[in-house]
């Protein structure tokens, strides 16, 4: 099946659940479960892991999460559109910057990155 053996479709479809479950819950997911997770569990390197968390949110794969927050009334589609927008040209311009640089060095910006949101997070405003 996919030419994955059943052990690796077990794995990727327990961090596709997690992942999913926590951007519903909390907004994450792509970077904080998914990016770890290629790297540990399939030895991804930095730029693999970031391309095929990437290519995952190109797909709907949020719709019914953001469905169940727009029934609340709780999106300003205002809002979203122009972060949207500024998001693509982010996008773009970001992986051209991460695909520049050796993986190891994504992967230490990435770590810094986590830590200084958890950190932030944590201790407050």
């Amino acid at each position: 099946m996919l030419g994955l053996s059943f052990q690796t479709i077990g794995m990727l479809v327990i961090v596709g659940l997690l992942a999913g479950v926590l951007s519903g819950f909390v907004g994450v997911g792509g970077g904080i479960i998914m990016v770890p997770a290629l790297i540990w569990l399939l030895h991804y390197d930095q730029h693999q892991a970031q391309g095929t968390s990437l290519a995952v949110l190109m797909l709907p794969v949020v719709f019914l999460a953001v469905r169940n927050y727009w029934k609340e009334g709780l999106i300003d589609w205002r809002v979203v559109g122009v972060i949207a927008v500024a998001f693509v040209l982010g996008g773009y311009l970001g992986s051209k910057g991460a695909l520049s640089l050796p993986a190891d060095a994504v992967k230490r910006v990435f770590g810094v990155v986590m830590l200084v949101v958890a950190i932030k997070l944590i201790l407050g405003k």
